[in-house]
């Protein structure tokens, strides 16, 4: 493991617990503070971390980027999941939503055919419902996993639908007949596959591009219609690509 990858998941460890001394990283990095110095300094041009005094500071979104740029770079992608909450998934997709004027419910929990659900991000900017199921996975998973993963999030999806018009559920205003929901997965990294039954598969890093280019592609991918309840497709087109 070279010296930034030694950092960065050292970065990873230590900013759980807030802000941390230089010299405490680079002791637990096991490298020279000169090299860590020089480290740091380029990562706070490139606006990743705070150096304020002797201390180190990173917010939850910087946290992310770090996280992908040591898996970039070669670190171990399961140590790098293990070191991430998926709270902070949440919380940066929740960001993304409202920064795209999105309303935003996290963690809205419904009751449906005799069973408690839950979704952990929902944006709803009208016609759009945007339905996410944060994930960070710790290692690689086979296409039947993945897939075994989507149609539950499809079933989130469409539970939640034949609940409304549902008061727990404020994003969505009680004529629901002209809402489009839309399951999406969210993860640190994809593996080959970035859709699965067209419900599309997105890196955290780039879910702002997804949602910029949302309104144009909604129709390649997989869309819960809320007038007849049931599931419907504008195209039966997959995309691996």
């Amino acid at each position: 493991m070279n010296i930034e990858s030694q950092v960065l998941i050292a970065m990873l460890e230590l900013s759980n617990a807030g802000s941390f001394p230089q010299k405490v990283l680079y002791c637990h990095a096991r490298i020279p503070e000169a090299a860590g110095r020089k480290l740091l300094e380029r990562m706070q041009r490139e606006c990743l971390v705070k150096l304020r005094e002797d201390f180190v500071e990173i917010d939850n979104p910087r946290r992310l980027e770090l996280a992908v740029r040591a898996w970039k770079i070669g670190g171990n992608v399961e140590r790098i999941s293990r070191l991430l909450h998926w709270k902070e998934f949440e919380a940066m997709a929740a960001l993304a939503l409202e920064c795209n004027g999105y309303s935003v419910q996290r963690n809205l929990r419904f009751k449906h055919g005799g069973r408690k659900w839950e979704i952990d991000v929902v944006g709803t900017r009208k016609p759009l419902v945007v339905c996410i199921d944060c994930k960070h996975w710790q290692h690689r998973l086979y296409m039947g996993t993945i897939q075994k993963i989507v149609t539950e999030q499809i079933e989130r999806v469409r539970a939640l639908i034949n609940t409304l018009p549902n008061p727990i559920v404020r994003t969505v205003s009680e004529s629901v007949d002209s809402y489009r929901f839309l399951p999406v997965i969210i993860s640190l990294v994809v593996n080959e596959s970035k859709f699965d039954q067209c419900v599309p598969i997105v890196p955290i890093l780039q879910l702002q591009d997804f949602l910029t280019n949302l309104p144009t592609n909604r129709d390649s991918l997989l869309c819960l219609i809320s007038s007849d309840r049931k599931i419907r497709k504008y195209h039966q087109q997959r995309m691996f690509e």
